[in-house]
Order: C-alpha cells, then structure tokens, then sequence
C-alpha cells in the first residue's frame, strides 16, 4: 500500500519510549493504522491495484508503503479522506472488540474515560449507534461539552469528582478504560451489579490495589485488552466486525474526528500534540 496518511496513537508514544516493542514479525518503528492506495494485491484476494484502503497494522504505519495482510484491509468509505479513514480504524476496532468482550448491549449504560480521545470519540459513537446510554469523561468543561456534541448523553469533567458523577447517573455497567491504575478502585465502585470494566490503557499507572469485596458484591468482571499482539486470525475477525457493523455508519452516525494533521517529516511533533492533553479526536500523519 503507498500510505497517503497514517495515524498517530498512544501506543506509538509507548514504543518511542521504549515501552511497548513491536510484536515478533512486525516493523520496528511505530504506526498502527494507515491509508493510501494499492500499489498490487495477489489475484487471490478481493483488492487490486488502484483500490483506495485503510488498514489495521502490527506496526510501520510511519513510512511512505506498507505490506499489509489482505484480511486487515477496509475500504475507505465513500464521502471519506485518506486523513479521516486512517484516524479511524485503529479506534474503531479498539471499541468494537472491546464492546464485544465486555458483551455490551442496547440499553446498557456505557462509561467512556478519555471520551475526548481518538478511542473515546469514537466509543461515545458507536455505543450510542448500539443503543447504549453513554457516559463520558474528558478533561475541562469545554472538551466535556463536544463529547455530548458527539451523542454522549452525560460529560463528566475528570477534574471534578467524575465517580460521584457517575453514581448520580445509577452506575455503569460497562466501562472502558485508558487511565488504569488510577481509576482502579473508583471504576470498581462506579459498576452496577454485573457490571464489566475492560481496561485499556495505562496512562496513569499499571499497579493498584483491587478491592475484592466490592468486586464479589457487585459480581463484577475486571478484565484488560490489547489488540496489536493478537494473532492475525483474531485481528482479521476484529477487522470483519468493523467492517460490518462500522463502516456502514460512516460518516453519517460515526464520524471521523480529526485534531490536526503533520507531515510525515514532522513525527516528533504530532507526537508533543499528542502528549499535550489538549488533542480532541485524532492526530494524523500526511504523506
């Protein structure tokens, strides 16, 4: 694939700091979503050169070309840019696999922490195009605010005392998670009974002490995710998911939501937007 844009993710900040290495086979430098145009596919697969496409990658997103497996290839749907196609696959099949794990249904009560983030922004979407009640926190009034621009039903300003928020709104039953070790035992507390908490990230922390009783007396489930180590069979389903209940949506119920935009060239400083906290949506890379 000739890469017109890649997206910019957390994790790429975590691999620069030598904190989250690629997986066995994959490049080495950073990059875990892309779009472009197909330079060649074999004749087994349904793409062919000239396609315009997306893609979900292991890594090496940073360049001018990709080789990427067929099965982790979307369509960039009609109406969409390069730009806002490559700020959106690795967010999408973040929550779609994340919903699923947690086994989140309509007219559930969905908790998104980091809601002004690139995951959060398209969480807040596509739970409320599942039917959920969302609820999200994101940091400042005014962030908080887009997120219910978003479809969010309730903001919650982080800064604030967010987990009695939350218990005026009767809990969650599902929530994800990108703060970690802070939000540990608020998160506990913030479930209803046979609420799920998926953790997803480790921004603030990776060790916290878990309060078993109030876990046994909600008989709630902790569980934690990753998505670039799984083996390609998994990925590949992740990808099918996306592409079935997702890109249908998009742009018109689940809309990209881009920052800003840097040349290739100028990595180090998307990357010093990104680790501002004052980016809502996604940071992409042009080439």
């Amino acid at each position: 694939m000739r890469i017109t844009a890649a997206g910019v993710n957390r994790a790429d900040i975590l691999q620069r700091q030598g904190r989250y290495p690629a997986p066995p086979g994959a490049p080495s430098w950073p990059g875990l979503e892309a779009a472009g145009t197909l330079d060649s596919a074999p004749a087994s697969s349904p793409w062919r050169a000239g396609d315009r496409a997306c893609a979900l990658l292991p890594g090496g997103g940073y360049a001018e070309r990709a080789v990427v497996d067929a099965s982790l290839l979307l369509p960039v749907p009609d109406g969409v840019s390069d730009v806002e196609a490559a700020s959106l696959v690795e967010a999408c099949c973040t929550v779609v696999s994340n919903l699923d794990a947690a086994d989140a249904r309509a007219g559930e009560t969905l908790l998104v922490h980091g809601g002004s983030g690139g995951v959060g922004t398209a969480a807040i979407q596509i739970a409320k195009a599942r039917g959920m009640r969302v609820i999200a926190t994101a940091g400042g009034a005014e962030r908080a605010r887009r997120c219910l621009e978003l479809g969010a039903d309730v903001a919650l300003d982080h800064r604030e005392d967010w987990a009695a928020g939350v218990a005026e709104q009767g809990g969650a039953d599902v929530i994800l998670d990108v703060v970690g070790a802070a939000y540990l035992g608020a998160n506990v507390r913030a479930l209803r009974t046979g609420g799920r908490l998926v953790v997803i990230g480790l921004q603030k922390g990776a060790r916290a002490e878990l309060d078993l009783g109030a876990l046994l007396a909600r008989r709630a489930t902790v569980m934690g995710t990753t998505l670039r180590a799984r083996p390609l069979a998994e990925r590949a389903a992740i990808v099918a998911r996306v592409r079935e209940e997702v890109w249908p949506l998009v742009p018109a119920r689940v809309r990209p939501v881009v920052h800003a935009t840097f040349p290739l060239e100028r990595a180090a400083d998307a990357h010093r937007a990104l680790e501002s906290g004052e980016v809502f949506g996604k940071v992409v890379l042009t080439v």
